[in-house]
């Protein structure tokens, strides 16, 4: 398996504004492959490593503010650690949000552009994962997912139920994959995905057709002629297999 998850991919209005916003969030440095791209990863951070799934702002026309099936969870240390967090991400420009989305478990912000995560209570869970405690997949059976994505990354189940489902690197370092149960039949919008990568890159076709085999379809979402793949999972997350360019 040479499959691995390397960002999380926002569309963005104005990707420069919130890639500030989340760079001082996550304490992260900020560079840009080109313009309208903003891209984040910790500082001296050697692109790719299972040690942190990075976040690239993309910038398009006219981002909706829906619920999105993807969100971030931060991770915190200690109860006054958590409280200090969401007063300088409120003061960065996050504001309150509907709970719903794991807010038993922390407290439920949105980000300038109206992203929802959860900055989480401590938990010793969390307690090596780096600013990014999980990267939470909504979906309608967490064990399917766990049996399409498992696959894919060949990372390690930690926690499986009809609710919730756990993966992390084999290598036991950076955020969780979670994959969490919500009713059937939600419409939403995909402002937020997975990019994997091939290990190495060129393996790129040989990759896209063993997630083929697995389940995933082709995804038309206008990217034209890319060096990438759009892919459906078997719950229709759309998500990308990059290439080199």
């Amino acid at each position: 398996m040479t499959l691995q998850l390397v960002q999380v991919n926002f569309k963005a209005g104005d990707d420069s504004a919130l890639g500030r916003f989340w760079a001082q969030a996550l304490d992260w440095g900020v560079s840009s492959e080109g313009p309208g791209v903003t891209n984040l990863e910790p500082v001296g951070f050697d692109w790719p490593d299972p040690s942190a799934v990075c976040v690239d702002l993309v910038r398009v026309p006219d981002p909706q503010t829906v619920k999105c099936r993807v969100h971030l969870e931060l991770a915190t240390t200690s109860d006054a650690h958590r409280a200090d967090m969401v007063e300088r991400l409120q003061e960065l420009g996050a504001t309150p949000a509907e709970g719903g989305r794991g807010d038993a478990r922390g407290t439920v912000l949105a980000d300038p552009e109206g992203n929802v995560f959860t900055v989480l209570e401590p938990r010793d869970l969390y307690r090596d994962t780096g600013p990014i405690a999980a990267v939470v997949v909504e979906c309608a059976d967490p064990r399917a997912m766990v049996g399409f994505w498992g696959e894919a990354l060949d990372w390690t189940v930690h926690e499986l139920s009809d609710d919730r489902a756990l993966l992390r690197s084999v290598k036991g370092v950076g955020p969780y994959l979670e994959f969490r149960r919500v009713p059937d039949g939600e419409a939403v919008w995909t402002r937020v995905h997975l990019d994997v990568m091939s290990d190495p890159v060129e393996d790129q076709a040989r990759e896209t057709a063993r997630l083929e085999g697995l389940g995933a379809v082709r995804a038309d979402v206008g990217q034209g002629d890319v060096p990438w793949v759009v892919l459906a999972d078997p719950e229709g997350n759309e998500f990308c297999v990059l290439g080199r360019g």
